[in-house]
């Protein structure tokens, strides 16, 4: 068949950037009360004084990441006005660092030029703290705040977060030097629980909580983008708030509207009708709803890829529903094959905690009775097992176990 001529005429889209899950908006709506909290647990900073840590906490799509992104260039721009303060954000997504030593390591690289670089792995966990706070106190700032994002990626192997918030009072960074704070960003509702005692106290100072969007804030935040993304007049008026309705119903998620939203458009594009309808809605929604879930996986720690391919191994061996136990074995086997850190039996029972939330697994609680005990089993979801695998072996390290793929 003869191709079509590439053209950039497009009689839906007026600007469809403002759809993607790449565009930064330049403010940040039905949030006004998450930023205000935020503004202000950062008001000794702009006053010259010890900075408090923040942790983040809402699931992905809230607005935790772009509201971060706001504030810093907000105070980027005010702290121009004072000569008392010079103030370094440190930002740094922790999605592929599996544990406290690899964040340390690349944060080390933030402060050095390029040609000065370290590797992120062979060096003694202390040396690397070392070498951290060797470059807090040689900066020249007054302060440097760092920014975790997806910390939860780290599991349990927290020192990071009880090093760094604890620098300037055990004296490894002077206070005199320069003032360090942390920002921690999680989409897990767990971590915070699982942190230890000393750690909660030392990064939570001040927590900020980030929930769901309803129905009617979607909706709103979509009619706002569907301003500039669309051309005039080819979006039935109910098409926000019925991708308002569906997302607030499926996740409370911006990001999950908006790709409904820009589904349903790239629709009536390809089918060249002239409007986008409450039926492209209809039929946007089991595709949206796929991709969510693939990026779900996708975006997972690889400790907890590696808790699946436990999972998936013990499935290809028609040995689930299985006991922790025996999913934390073959994790171990699957860990020390792709030289990854094998983590404890406790971080392993956490990450299958958090899958079952997520909806990936499924735990059934056994009882054998008085005296007998009870225990949990763990199966696969409603979710397609063909897609898990297909993710696995595309994700890095995890693929070196699919030889055959």
């Amino acid at each position: 068949m003869a191709l079509d001529e590439f053209t950039p005429a497009d009689h839906i889209f007026e600007n469809e950037e403002v759809l993607r899950d790449s565009h930064r908006p330049d403010e940040l709506l039905e949030r006004d009360e998450q930023l205000s909290e935020y503004q202000a647990a950062l008001k000794p900073v702009i006053k010259g004084t010890r900075p408090k840590n923040i942790f983040l906490v809402g699931q992905t799509g809230v607005g935790k990441t772009v509201g971060t992104k706001l504030i810093r260039e907000q105070f980027n721009k005010d702290q121009q006005k004072y000569d008392h303060i010079d103030v370094n954000f440190v930002y740094l997504n922790c999605k592929k660092l599996s544990n406290s030593y690899r964040v340390a390591a690349n944060l080390v690289n933030k402060f050095r030029p390029e040609d000065d670089q370290i590797t992120t792995t062979g060096y003694p966990r202390d040396m690397i703290y070392n070498m951290l706070y060797r470059e807090l106190r040689n900066t020249d700032h007054t302060h440097v705040i760092i920014i975790l994002d997806e910390i939860d990626s780290i599991g349990n192997d927290d020192g990071i977060l009880y090093e760094l918030p604890r620098c300037n009072d055990n004296e490894e960074v002077p206070p005199e030097d320069t003032y360090v704070g942390v920002i921690g960003i999680s989409n897990d509702f767990t971590f915070r629980d699982n942190l230890s005692a000393r750690v909660k106290d030392s990064l939570c100072e001040e927590e900020i909580h980030f929930p769901p969007y309803d129905a009617e804030e979607l909706a709103r935040i979509l009619e706002h983008r569907a301003e500039n993304a669309f051309v005039d007049d080819v979006l039935d008026s109910s098409v926000p708030r019925l991708c308002g309705a569906l997302a607030g119903q499926e996740s409370g998620s911006a990001r999950y509207a908006l790709n409904l939203l820009y589904k349903a458009g790239d629709l009536a594009r390809s089918e060249g009708t002239p409007r986008v309808s409450e039926d492209h809605v209809r039929r946007a929604e089991p595709l949206v709803k796929e991709n969510k879930i693939r990026r779900e996986l996708e975006r997972l720690p690889s400790q907890s890829h590696l808790t699946l391919y436990a999972v998936l191994a013990l499935h290809n061996k028609d040995k689930l529903p299985a006991r922790s136990l025996t999913i934390y074995n073959a994790y171990q086997t699957a860990a020390e094959e792709v030289v990854s850190d094998v983590k404890t039996q406790r971080t392993i029972r956490d990450r299958l905690g958090a899958l079952q939330l997520k909806g990936f697994l499924t735990m059934t609680r056994e009882n054998r009775g008085e005296g007998g005990g009870r225990y949990d089993l763990y199966d696969f979801g409603e979710i397609e097992i063909s897609m898990i695998r297909d993710v696995l072996a595309n994700t890095d390290r995890i693929d070196e176990l699919f030889p055959n793929k």
